[in-house]
């Protein structure tokens, strides 16, 4: 998971209802911030160094950096509680992909902290989730540190998301969640049609793809992988900041796609009411501006971030 704004700072923005900005101070005095800074754990794990960092606002509440850059938050006393905008367009995605409280099954690839398939334990009792991440180490940290509850039926196997989609059965899935970043790059062979044909292989036929793309101008790499998806699953629409729609900015896209059309209208007024608004864009063969579909022999990472995109932290 790689959320491009960064949710911690010295001032905290909340949006008001009218959409203006309030710069509300952190209010923990020094004494809690040393308590905190005591529980902070940090890790070499085989992705890099990885940081757990507690919440100032919310204490059962943490963030997953990995080699400085933001992956995860997770509250461990409310999963739907979901800092990072991008996460919450995702989440918003499973909401609309049945009807609430149905359970799913879900096939989530990158764990991270394990943010969403936290949120879809309680919101869907019953489902079944498995994860696929690669990196072990970091597995292990996080079930020690960020323990599943009891019963969520949340499975999680080591693994290169490719080769353990390539081995899983057709149709399996409702969700396929596609979320998976080596340090802050999605990797080239989780960027290609074959990768993409498979995921297609294993949704259902009412099934959805919820894929996050970061990219920044030109976006030359998400329009590509539009046009990737859509090779396999023709229905889908994106989900962004309108600053990173229009190629003014490094940012997150989350594209959804089935054979089947994606909830458009709903999509919309979630979008345009969470606290940093989005926008749909449903033009899709605009938006790829004749891009076609990434094989194998030319897939690529996504682009690094800018440089100091993240900020400095303490």
């Amino acid at each position: 998971m790689l959320p491009i704004r960064n949710p911690r700072g010295s001032v905290l923005p909340i949006r008001n209802p009218r959409g203006s900005v309030l710069p509300i101070r952190n209010p923990n005095n020094g004494r809690m911030a040393q308590r905190r800074a005591s529980r902070r754990r940090v890790e070499t794990v085989a992705s890099g160094v990885a940081e757990l960092v507690p919440d100032p606002d919310r204490d059962t509440a943490w963030t997953l950096l990995l080699d400085g850059a933001p992956q995860s938050h997770v509250d461990l006393a409310d999963p739907t509680h979901l800092e990072f905008e991008y996460v919450r367009r995702m989440a918003a995605a499973i909401d609309l992909a049945a009807p609430a409280g149905r359970p799913l099954r879900v096939l989530h690839l990158g764990g991270g902290a394990l943010t969403l398939p936290r949120y879809v334990a309680v919101t869907r009792p019953g489902s079944a989730q498995r994860v696929v991440e690669i990196d072990g180490p970091l597995v292990e940290l996080v079930r020690q540190a960020l323990p599943l509850p009891n019963n969520s039926n949340i499975r999680v196997r080591v693994s290169d998301a490719r080769a353990a989609v390539e081995g899983m059965r057709d149709s399996g899935y409702d969700v396929v969640v596609l979320d998976v970043f080596a340090g802050a790059r999605t990797p080239a062979h989780l960027a290609s049609a074959e990768f993409a044909q498979q995921v297609a292989r294993v949704l259902d036929p009412a099934g959805r793809l919820i894929a996050n793309v970061a990219d920044g101008p030109p976006l030359r790499h998400a329009r590509a992988q539009v046009a990737t998806i859509r090779a396999a699953l023709p229905e889908a629409c994106l989900v962004a900041d309108s600053a990173v729609l229009r190629g003014r900015r490094f940012g997150n896209l989350v594209v959804i796609a089935g054979r089947t059309p994606p909830p458009i209208a709903e999509l919309s007024r979630r979008a345009a009411g969470d606290w940093f608004p989005g926008r749909v864009e449903t033009d899709l063969d605009r938006f790829t501006g004749g891009a076609s579909p990434v094989p194998d022999a030319t897939a690529v990472p996504s682009p690094l971030p800018p440089e100091g995109l993240f900020g400095n932290r303490k």
